[in-house]
């Protein structure tokens, strides 16, 4: 009996443990997805957040995401490589750069929304619609009262601080 309360979801351990073999295989299949885009994941959050907030500054966007801003120098050049985005001057301050989405960019980001949803329906295919927003709409509860910032992975803490980004750096 013991054996089958220590493979109860519902019990505390388990459940905690369950979020984060969920939560890491997700990540390792999404960073597999991305793969024939060029891009890993931190590109992809990136390019999110500067469509979100177009012309936001290289400083704001490293507060947001929680990283270090010589590590997201980094991860800006080889998006502004490709041609993704693009460093502008700020208007307000010519110290600092606003950042846009390019044509190129803008229609990444097109292609990024189809590999998240094919990773979603790949995810979620054991669950129905209305189990999809239940589970939906707990893990936002979980992430409010964790107080993490909505849309912004975690991992982006991470960056810099002797771990790679991944097989790119």
């Amino acid at each position: 009996m013991s054996s089958a309360r220590s493979s109860d979801p519902s019990s505390g351990a388990d459940l905690a443990f369950l979020l984060a073999q969920v939560g890491a295989h997700a990540a390792a299949q999404f960073a597999e997805r991305l793969a024939p885009l060029k891009l890993l994941p931190p590109h992809a959050g990136i390019l999110r957040a500067i469509g979100q907030s177009n012309g936001i500054s290289q400083a704001a966007l490293s507060e947001r995401l929680g990283m270090f801003p010589s590590r997201l120098v980094v991860l800006l050049d080889a998006l502004e490589e490709r041609g993704l985005l693009e460093r502008r001057s700020s208007p307000e301050d010519r110290r600092s750069h606003a950042l846009h989405l390019t044509r190129a960019g803008q229609e990444m980001m097109q292609r990024i929304g189809r590999v998240a949803e094919e990773h979603r329906q790949a995810l979620c295919a054991a669950l129905d619609d209305a189990e999809q927003a239940q589970l939906a709409a707990l893990l936002r509860r979980i992430a409010a009262e964790q107080e993490l910032t909505a849309g912004v992975h975690p991992g982006y803490r991470k960056l810099g601080k002797g771990r790679p980004a991944g097989p790119d750096g």
